[in-house]
């Protein structure tokens, strides 16, 4: 049946017209933004998780940022410790000429101390922005370290978390230390033997009490020297090491020999009493002919808690080659100094590589997240190039299509003439 006032081919011609038109639009929008799902209207569920994605790679991307500071400043601090560890060898090949009876010990001295201001300032100079990690001596938890952005972390149900690769800091300045007034109880030290003549030994364990797993900073060990006196030697002296955040029981131990073993050959004891420390003993050997007069006694320790902190080569400010026992005593702390400064250039070392291996991940990550972002939402340009076409195509027969059918009503006039 023809009808001149509904034409069914038109509006069937129209309809797919206008179906031709909204797919050629919608390519043409996949063209031009590059993007199969470039709004929620296109795919929802896809938009949502490749929005979360975009947030995630905005958010590496500002933490390469971070690690790339960090990174700097790490390497900043390891420059300058292998500086450090550099002077010090230059230092203990003066202390070694200092050992000879005819050299000019005045001048070597002159020497040592322009080499040991040169490491000041190459300590003080060692900062990134401010930041200086070769200066250990807050009493402030949180301050002996410091914490660089590494990477952000998104669980199951969405929490977003952020994870630290803490860098700590080292100490190479020669700041004296002072001990303390307060007791404290939280340390312990068992004292063990009576060194007898000629290679005998003692030991002072140094434990924690109940309760306590790290040495606080600012706590103050002093060690009486006047337990180690013969028939043949005395001391008055004693020692100390105030600790600082990062110290262990080892570290303890190892500065309170170190500086024994100085006063008593400054002392002239050529040996005859050394001190030495494995983790948290120390043992006390004595080389003299004769016992020693006591046995050692957890009481020649003084623990206090409020000290103030020196530097990590505080010894190294002490260092006197003028004369003949300072000699023997710089050499018996030389190594001891040189050792601090090889495990703070190591410690850096550590942590840039670390830092390193985290800023490939991340970058890796990150191309990885936008890998799978263009997965879910970027046009396939081959194949919408190829409907384009094809669409205008259709689009051309639709309207030529429409025109046919809108020509239908005119052949009913021919019924009529």
């Amino acid at each position: 049946m023809s009808s001149i006032l509904t034409n069914n081919g038109a509006m069937v011609a129209l309809q797919t017209l206008n179906m031709i038109n909204k797919n050629l639009a919608k390519t043409q929008d996949e063209i031009s933004t590059g993007k199969q799902i470039a709004t929620a209207k296109d795919n929802s569920a896809l938009w949502a998780i490749s929005q979360v994605m975009e947030s995630d790679v905005a958010g590496f991307d500002a933490i390469q940022g971070s690690l790339a500071l960090g990174e700097s400043t790490v390497a900043v601090g390891r420059s300058a410790a292998e500086e450090v560890t550099e002077l010090l060898d230059e230092i203990k090949a003066k202390v070694v000429s200092a050992q000879e009876e005819n050299v000019d010990r005045d001048k070597l001295q002159v020497d040592l101390a322009s080499l040991r201001d040169q490491i000041t300032a190459i300590v003080s100079a060692a900062q990134f922005n401010g930041q200086n990690l070769l200066s250990n001596t807050s009493a402030t938890v949180g301050e002996g370290s410091i914490e660089v952005l590494a990477s952000l972390d998104r669980n199951e149900s969405g929490s977003v978390t952020t994870t630290e690769i803490t860098v700590e800091k080292q100490d190479l300045g020669q700041t004296d230390s002072a001990a303390g007034a307060t007791a404290t109880t939280d340390y312990t030290v068992t004292a063990a033997g009576t060194p007898a003549a000629n290679g005998g030994t003692g030991t002072y364990t140094l434990g924690f009490n109940t309760g306590v797993t790290e040495v606080a900073a600012q706590a103050s060990f002093e060690l009486d020297l006047s337990s180690f006196d013969t028939t043949n030697n005395t001391s008055t002296a004693t020692v100390q090491y105030v600790a600082r955040e990062g110290d262990t029981l080892a570290d303890v131990a190892a500065a309170l020999s170190a500086a024994a073993n100085y006063q008593l050959e400054l002392e002239g004891r050529d040996g005859e009493t050394v001190l030495s420390a494995s983790g948290n003993v120390i043992t006390v050997t004595n080389n003299d002919d004769t016992a020693v007069g006591a046995a050692l006694a957890a009481g020649d320790f003084t623990l206090t808690d409020d000290g103030t902190i020196g530097g990590g080569l505080e010894l190294l400010g002490d260092l006197d080659v003028s004369t003949e026992a300072g000699a023997a005593a710089a050499l018996s702390s030389i190594e001891y100094l040189s050792q601090v400064a090889i495990e703070a250039a190591a410690a850096f070392g550590t942590s840039e590589t670390r830092i390193d291996i985290q800023m490939d991940f991340i970058q890796k990550l990150s191309d990885s997240l936008t890998s799978g972002i263009g997965a879910l939402v970027d046009a396939n340009m081959e194949e919408a190039s190829a409907r384009l076409q094809a669409l205008q195509v259709q689009q051309q027969l639709g309207i030529q299509s429409l025109s046919i059918a809108n020509q239908a009503p005119q052949n009913i006039l021919a019924l009529f003439r």
